[in-house]
């Protein structure tokens, strides 16, 4: 009874408050843009970028006119000049000039040196990358330069791994893995991720071109795709030193190299299959596949039951420890 009557005082004041409260109408002046910000604002949702965002050079070089576009495409004298790699550059304006029929949209850059120069958009975009670490990253993991050369490192690397594998039996995921599920939740997550990033290229490339342009690490700030993707991203470092600790447990320390050298050549090529052959609608039924495959071929290792009480060892049996002499039963 003193609950309910407690209760009953507490809903009484609420009400109280309530009531006598009367929300104040705020007038809110209409914000006036002027035709400049409005035409600055529709570029801004198609192309993810507008005035006064910042660009990083990563072509060897960029050439820049110095005159206006108009000059340019009317045949008239121009000077250019060259940015070099490395180049830090500012947007200055935005044109569009229906005259071009090459590209209408040109863009004019400012250098650190306050030097002012035009491009065709679709000259300059291959050629720059926005000056963000977390778009450097995607624009450089992103060139088809650095998958060849993962593609040869992974085939060597693979190969060498066979290799000790079958001269010295050693341990390798999915074929003679040590016991524990993290190295092949570690090989599924990196495949996972792999197929959700060539997906969203394909079925949302504004959604993963507007986060290009403007990335972020927290997964509760972007729609629901980039949210799974960016958690799966996350969850990657964290399943690593998972697999570290364990690899510690249970391997010797040229074994535990051995093995997540291995482990590390396997990511490798989950992450270049799967990038691909999504691209080409087949990764998908490789990704159910290759999920029954690592799950079947980790329920065939065989799985330590029983741990030491005293010193924390693997035991295979109970009975005495053989690594500190305690009787478990």
């Amino acid at each position: 009874m003193r609950i309910i009557r407690l209760l009953l005082i507490m809903f009484a004041v609420v009400f109280s408050l309530t009531g006598c409260y009367q929300p104040h109408r705020r007038n809110h002046a209409a914000f006036k843009f002027s035709e400049r910000q409005i035409d600055s604002l529709s570029f801004f949702s198609t192309h993810h970028y507008t005035n006064n965002y910042n660009f990083v050079v990563k072509a060897d070089s960029l050439s820049l006119i110095s005159q206006m576009p108009e000059e340019y495409i009317g045949g008239l004298p121009t000077d250019s000049f060259i940015v070099r790699k490395g180049a830090h550059l500012v947007v200055a304006d935005i044109r569009m000039v229906p005259l071009d029929k090459t590209d209408s949209v040109w863009v004019e850059l400012a250098n650190d040196s306050s030097v002012f120069g035009w491009a065709r958009e679709t000259y300059l975009l291959p050629r720059v990358m926005p000056d963000d670490p977390i778009s450097q990253f995607i624009s450089e993991f992103s060139n088809d330069h650095v998958l060849i050369f993962l593609c040869v490192i992974a085939v060597f690397a693979a190969g060498y791994a066979f290799w000790n594998i079958k001269r010295h039996k050693a341990h390798i995921v999915h074929f003679h893995d040590i016991d524990s599920f993290y190295p092949t939740l570690l090989c599924l997550t990196v495949a996972f991720s792999a197929t959700l990033y060539a997906s969203l290229q394909m079925y949302a490339p504004q959604m993963w071109q507007h986060f290009y342009y403007h990335p972020t690490l927290n997964p509760f700030s972007v729609p629901v795709p980039l949210m799974i993707f960016l958690c799966s991203v996350w969850a990657m470092p964290v399943i690593v030193l998972a697999c570290v600790d364990d690899v510690r447990r249970q391997l010797s320390w040229g074994e535990g190299v051995l093995y997540l050298g291995g482990l590390a050549v396997m990511c490798a090529i989950d992450y270049i299959v799967f990038s691909i052959t999504t691209l080409h609608y087949v990764g998908y039924l490789l990704l159910v596949a290759y999920v029954v495959f690592a799950i079947d071929r980790y329920l065939h290792v065989p799985h330590v039951r029983y741990v030491c009480g005293n010193c924390g060892e693997r035991l295979d049996h109970k009975g005495k420890c053989p690594y500190c002499g305690a009787i478990n039963e």
